[in-house]
């Protein structure tokens, strides 16, 4: 297979991934949200439903990092930006067009004071950092526009608990799981020196939990650091290839 042919078949699997990645978020967002009806029966079912949300809600985001980097859709940029723009507006009212440069930003200066994902006054204590990050992503207009959505549901018939407990709780988790996984443990500053200028590690998960905590962007976070232009489905395959850089 000549190298056009395999960019033009991983770009199309990337495409396929993300339109079965974002469907499924609206399938379970829709159902939940507006059909949902709370019974002793449903209640426990409900703890299922927003683990799931939360994983999917990841990967919304992981989707849109792909689009930040290009990796969606190479030589289609309207695409890529109306991609990324969808996922984080829909994973929690996020602006694509903000957190493009700031993600631009950690990957000009990963582990640095000039790095916004990056808390220099702490580097190994996670709750400090947390809420930096929490600080440094979430404002007013995010709010603003979860919060007219929220309206707009409501009138549409939706109770306010399903919004919450199917919509912002897993959008929580979802902060979370890509904070832990994918910026806390990859750039914390511990015992082991980093191993070169991009201030990131990779765990020694297996895939599979590598996917169901971060779409491979916690285990395999200095290969994604090494190749930013990757995809995240790809990085296990990059670390194959490319096993001494590790």
């Amino acid at each position: 297979m000549s190298t056009n042919s395999r960019r033009q078949h991983e770009a199309q699997r990337g495409i396929v991934l993300a339109a079965t990645i974002m469907a499924a978020w609206l399938a379970v967002h829709i159902g939940a949200i507006f059909f949902w009806r709370w019974s002793i029966v449903t209640a426990p079912l409900a703890l299922l439903v927003i683990v799931v949300q939360a994983w999917l809600s990841t990967g919304l985001f992981i989707i849109a990092h792909d689009c930040m980097h290009g990796s969606l859709a190479p030589g289609r940029p309207r695409l890529t930006r109306l991609v990324g723009t969808l996922c984080l507006g829909a994973y929690a009212g996020l602006s694509y067009a903000a957190l493009m440069p700031k993600h631009h930003a950690h990957h000009a200066a990963p582990g640095t004071a000039s790095d916004p994902d990056f808390h220099a006054a702490a580097p190994k204590r996670a709750l400090p950092w947390f809420m930096s990050f929490f600080r440094n992503y979430y404002t007013h207009g995010q709010i603003l526009r979860i919060t007219v959505a929220a309206i707009a549901y409501m009138l549409l018939g939706a109770s306010l608990l399903n919004i919450v407990v199917f919509w912002a709780i897993p959008a929580l988790l979802a902060l979370a799981q890509l904070f832990v996984f994918g910026t806390y443990l990859p750039h914390r500053h511990d015992e082991q020196p980093f191993a070169d200028a991009h201030n990131a590690r990779s765990s020694t998960l297996r895939p599979v939990m590598s996917l169901m905590t971060c779409f491979h962007f916690g285990a395999y976070h200095h290969e994604h650091h090494l190749s930013p232009g990757t995809p995240w489905w790809r990085l296990p395959a990059l670390r194959q290839e490319t096993p001494a850089r590790r």
